[in-house]
């Protein structure tokens, strides 16, 4: 097995840089047996005058594994960071009737109801009246409906969950932990990259410091100083298809028993859509929207006027609105030369799904994989790779926006009529609208698919794509479905 790079700088601190050194820290630390040289080097350098964006506040269950790898408690970390746990999405008033539909986590407490469900889906696109909520097919969805943490399931049931946490606080609880793995913090300011592309030769700092590395690893965020500034590597915009380029944050009060609140909240607005985040210490509340439907003054303006309106928390007029731009897109070339680009300075996809960490994490395992395979073309193969991943999360968050049935905004309805829809959802919608098999064109495309089988259901289901929607369902349940769930609950329930 190759060892890892000997001399790595990171440059740039935030989650994604201090989940870079934890990860290498710890790649380091388990492989230190297979190889006879010195310890690697790791050195992330930070700068004093630039702040981080520091608002992501969800998780998809992925996360989970990153503090298994590195040996971290969950309780430790968790109240560290205000966390609560997180069951799925909540997705509100994204329809022309305001309906609201539950994006659950799967696990396998779901296989006795989630073929139920799958059936119930195709019945309905066949023109029978259905149930199809999936609240009443999926564990995760009871699970929110009467509070039941992850803690109250027993572990034997695998049960499949992500976090809500404070992003800055956990970028601090990371950064100790790298600190004690004996990474070396500088704080500095780049001055001058130096480059013999495809390669950093040396970066320049402010004071006259050179720093030379085996492995520079960019986590500068949008500015990607290194990957997109000094490298000039390709950046492939998603703006044609996800037109969200804007995002304005403000904290509320903390609702009643958020640690029992378990899902985040996405509802749908004028011009794009709020995320609504329990902490233990407060909620988080933002509006991504799009500039070229709104300005970031009236959008700030709507979100006030709603989180005033909604009686279960407070907020002061006089909070604090954290205004943010996002470059929604990737690069090509994440990992060229001696430059792997992590984070933010790599691509962005909004955060509908809360996907950003979970890109750094994959990004980070498999660079490494690929780095200790040896394999003669495993750059090639990591950049392929990484692309999909992208790629793939792309179509699933493009879905949200072109199934959307709400035509009462130009936005709404431009997300409709000017979309450039990816390949694959075109595949996906027309065998849909066909009345074609859905799990045959699911498997067709399976390879470029990151979001599997119960989501694509779970969307075109929850977003009433269907070509006879003046039946009344809402008062179709699958009881038999909703009893078996629950009782698949009861018999893995310990205690809360």
């Amino acid at each position: 097995m190759k060892a890892l790079p000997q001399d790595i700088v990171i440059v740039g601190g935030g989650t994604a840089g201090w989940m870079s050194a934890c990860y290498l820290a710890r790649a380091i630390e388990l492989n230190s047996a297979n190889n006879k040289l010195p310890p690697p080097k790791i050195t992330l350098l930070e700068s004093a005058d630039i702040s981080t964006v520091g608002v992501g506040e969800g998780s998809t269950p992925y996360l989970r594994y990153f503090f298994d790898y590195l040996g971290i408690n969950e309780s430790a970390w968790m109240q560290h960071c205000n966390a609560t746990y997180k069951m799925g999405i909540s997705f509100e008033k994204w329809t022309k009737n305001a309906d609201s539909y539950f994006h659950p986590f799967f696990s396998s407490l779901d296989m006795p109801t989630a073929d139920m469900y799958f059936s119930a889906v195709n019945r309905r696109r066949a023109g029978e009246a259905c149930d199809v909520n999936p609240s009443h097919y999926f564990t995760a969805a009871q699970m929110v409906n009467e509070g039941i943490t992850p803690q109250a399931i027993s572990a034997q049931a695998n049960l499949d969950y992500a976090y809500h946490f404070d992003a800055g606080l956990l970028g601090d609880f990371l950064k100790k932990y790298a600190l004690q793995k004996g990474v070396c913090h500088k704080i500095g300011t780049v001055e001058e990259i130096v480059t013999d592309e495809p390669r950093i030769k040396h970066i320049v700092l402010s004071n006259g410091e050179k720093l030379s590395a085996d492995l520079f690893v960019d986590c500068s965020g949008f500015r990607g100083l290194l990957g997109k500034q000094a490298l000039a590597r390709p950046f492939e915009s998603y703006a044609d298809t996800l037109f969200n380029d804007a995002a304005v944050a403000i904290a509320s009060s903390p609702i009643q028993q958020p640690t029992r609140a378990l899902q985040t909240r996405s509802i749908a607005l004028k011009h794009g859509w709020q995320w609504h985040i329990p902490l233990t210490n407060r909620t988080g509340n933002g509006y991504v929207y799009s500039s070229a439907f709104c300005s970031a003054s009236q959008a700030e303006e709507e979100l006030r006027q709603v989180l005033l309106s909604t009686n279960s928390e407070t907020i002061e007029q006089q909070q604090d609105a954290r205004h943010l731009t996002m470059q929604v897109g990737r690069l090509n070339k994440h990992w060229q030369g001696n430059c792997l680009c992590i984070g933010l300075s790599q691509g962005f996809i909004e955060p509908l799904e809360a996907t950003a960490l979970m890109l750094v994490q994959y990004a980070l395992h498999h660079f490494v994989d690929c780095w200790q395979s040896e394999s003669t073309n495993g750059i090639t193969l990591y950049n392929t790779e990484i692309n999909r991943m992208f790629d793939g999360i792309r179509d699933y968050i493009a879905a949200h926006y072109y199934l959307t049935t709400r035509t009462d905004t130009p936005y709404w309805k431009a997300c409709q009529t000017d979309m450039a829809v990816p390949d694959t959802l075109a595949y996906l919608l027309d065998a849909w609208d066909k009345g074609a098999s859905f799990e045959q064109a699911l498997n067709e495309v399976d390879n470029k698919l990151v979001y599997l089988r119960p989501s694509w259901y779970c969307i075109f289901a929850g977003m009433q794509r269907f070509k006879n929607n003046s039946l009344n369902t809402n008062e179709v349940v699958n009881t038999q479905a909703l009893n078996i769930m629950k009782q698949s609950i009861s018999k893995v329930r310990v205690n809360g």
